[in-house]
């Protein structure tokens, strides 16, 4: 009997390679993986040592008849979307608290981070999670250290039915007034005449303030009703606190909610108005006649040269942190006496720019600046500066709060 020889297997296939996808599918494909790793990266902080300052947008918007004429370098970086990259530390006015950016020849103040920790909670929504990261503790405990503390004594002003860090301001308010210069200062004449025209009226842009070094006495009401006033405005610029520099690189709306944080708001334009200058309509808070020996005002114009971030944002980035302290001309709240009001409330002109809220507006022009700040501006209490955006921000910017007074 024969065997049968064994068949062998029959080889076994290799499996069969999958192709890699090719044609438009392929391409959009390795688009959007690139598109998502561009995105991770693009909010991540540059490596150590680089400096690397990513540039934003303008920070400016259009100029509104009543505004005043933009420095050269006017434009700031706009607001990122992303609202942890806002959170602020005192330094100046961010909205929250101010986390204050020291000036060259003076260390950051301690207080400075916890308040603009504040302003990071402020931009992400809840203004009690703010007010509780003023203090550190409860929104309680944050609206006692600012509006409970002890009153300052020998300052100006009465706290009658206010919190103890604010002054009150009652009076009749004239809303129109006629304020007319007598000698203005020499580099608005030169600019006036190097723009007249045949009609000798000032035509084109310009970068010149109109300065007015001194007005006729006394500034007539066009009004024929004046408005009875009473309320209650922080007696210093944001964190208010005396000693303190002023926040700055703050929004407007970072303000209004800082000062919806600690149970007060932003004020009026009329409410700053008042509050600087008294019944007797002063066009300075001081007086008739400009002096840069009162108020921090007419300092030497700094052209900026790198995008600013938020506050914050700012003192994580080596190169915006160094152009910051160079820019800043600052001066801590109170320190000259001379700046105050009729009411008792200290630097309303100049230092730094004041947001207010513009009642009959809607967004995003409720927004305006006041006061002026410490460059060669305009630097009174009525001009307002109505063309910068309730998002916009900047080296120059801050605020005050204000708050209704108690029923008599």
């Amino acid at each position: 009997m024969s065997r049968r020889s064994r068949r062998a297997a029959p080889p076994v296939a290799p499996p069969r390679r999958r192709r890699a996808p090719r044609g438009p599918c392929a391409v959009s494909l390795a688009f959007l993986c690139g598109l998502t790793a561009a995105i991770l990266a693009c909010d991540s902080p540059p490596p150590a040592g680089t400096g690397a300052v990513a540039s934003g947008g303008p920070e400016r918007a259009g100029a509104a008849a009543d505004a005043e004429p933009a420095p050269p370098d006017a434009a700031a970086a706009k607001p990122s979307d992303a609202a942890a990259e806002l959170s602020y530390t005192p330094a100046e006015p961010p909205y929250a608290a101010a986390e204050l950016s020291y000036t060259p020849a003076e260390p950051p103040y301690a207080g400075a981070a916890m308040s603009y920790a504040a302003a990071a909670a402020l931009d992400g929504g809840a203004p009690d999670a703010a007010a509780a990261a003023l203090d550190g503790g409860s929104p309680d405990a944050a609206a006692a250290a600012l509006d409970g503390g002890a009153p300052d004594a020998g300052l100006p002003g009465s706290s009658e039915g206010c919190p103890d860090d604010m002054v009150l301001v009652e009076g009749d308010y004239c809303p129109v007034v006629d304020q007319i210069c007598l000698k203005h200062h020499k580099e608005y004449e030169k600019d006036q005449e190097r723009r007249a025209t045949p009609y000798k009226e000032a035509e084109g842009p310009t970068s010149v303030s109109e300065r007015c070094l001194e007005y006729r006495r006394p500034t007539e009401c066009l009004s024929k009703k004046r408005a009875p006033m009473r309320f209650c405005v922080d007696r210093y610029e944001w964190p208010n606190r005396k000693g303190e520099l002023p926040a700055l690189l703050v929004s407007w709306r970072q303000a209004v909610k800082a000062c919806e944080g600690v149970g007060k708001r932003l004020c009026t334009e009329d409410e700053f108005n008042f509050a600087c200058e008294g019944e007797e309509m002063l066009p300075y808070t001081y007086g008739f006649a400009r002096d840069a020996t009162r108020c921090n005002i007419d300092r030497p114009f700094r052209q900026r040269e790198v995008t600013l971030y938020h506050y914050e944002r700012c003192m994580r980035h080596p190169r915006c942190k160094a152009e910051l302290e160079r820019l800043d001309q600052r001066v801590p709240a109170g320190s000259m006496p001379a700046c105050v009001s009729p009411f008792g409330a200290y630097d309303l002109n100049g230092n730094i720019n004041e947001w207010v809220v513009r009642p009959g507006r809607k967004s995003p022009e409720r927004s305006g600046l006041k006061g002026g700040w410490w460059g060669p501006m305009r630097g009174r209490c009525r001009p307002t500066v109505g063309f910068h955006k309730e998002e916009d921000y900047g080296y120059e910017q801050g605020f005050r709060c204000c708050k209704d007074a108690a029923v008599r």
